[in-house]
């Protein structure tokens, strides 16, 4: 007898809260995560160091095919990755870590090239994966999807922020039009737009504190038979 191992999707733009909220699931479940943008991000990072443009989608493709990412978890907690041994962790999450993610993602050939290696991750006893079309497509049959939605300004305001406090210099205005730029490129693209699944939950969580949509999250899990 094959046992399906559960998968619990978290969709949503940048700065919605999926990532937060799929951390703390999954730590609450013992689950495994996938951060999908992650993979994305890499790709994104990849191109910048071995001098390929983000415009050229074959070359960008045939990175993705072969994307030596590894990751791992420091003692503090925080989640490291190094492509071909390279510490990339800081770099992919700079806003233009975000923007290589987005120009690389709204390629065919490199979705589908990663397709597969975040299939291979739905391992016992769970999974929590977060991204943008992971219950559309990657796992379009998990039991348990989510969306996290929230206005654009708020997502911004939390960028910036998150920013400031690592000791970035940024610009809210220009944060803003980023994100609106992002989520224009995310929404059209040609393969796997973002959008929820028709099953999901939409959250939004503008006006909500993360304990709050957390804890919707989890009575929707329990409701589940996940606990």
């Amino acid at each position: 007898m094959v046992t399906v191992v559960p998968v619990i999707t978290v969709d949503g733009p940048s700065g919605a809260g999926k990532g937060t909220i799929s951390h703390m699931l999954a730590e609450h479940l013992g689950w495994h995560l996938l951060d999908s943008g992650a993979l994305y991000r890499v790709t994104g990072q990849a191109c910048l160091i071995e001098g390929v443009s983000w415009g050229d989608h074959p070359a960008v493709a045939e990175i993705a095919r072969h994307l030596e990412v590894s990751f791992s978890t420091a003692k503090n907690g925080e989640i490291l990755v190094a492509y071909r041994g390279l510490d990339v962790s800081s770099a992919i999450r700079t806003e233009e870590g975000g923007r290589g993610a987005s120009k690389v993602a709204a390629i065919p050939a490199v979705r589908e090239a990663l397709l597969q290696r975040q299939r291979e991750l739905q391992r016992s006893p769970g999974l929590v994966a977060d991204g943008r079309d992971m219950g559309t497509v990657v796992f379009h049959d998990a039991p348990l999807k989510f969306f996290l939605t929230a206005s654009v300004s708020e997502r911004a305001a939390r960028r910036y922020a998150q920013l400031i406090a690592k000791g970035e210099s940024v610009s809210l205005p220009r944060l803003l039009e980023d994100i609106e730029e992002r989520d224009a490129r995310d929404r059209s693209r040609e393969v796997s737009p973002l959008a929820p699944a028709e099953d999901a939950i939409v959250i939004d969580s503008s006006a909500s504190p993360i304990t709050d949509v957390f804890e919707r999250v989890m009575h929707e899990a329990k409701s589940k038979g996940f606990s």
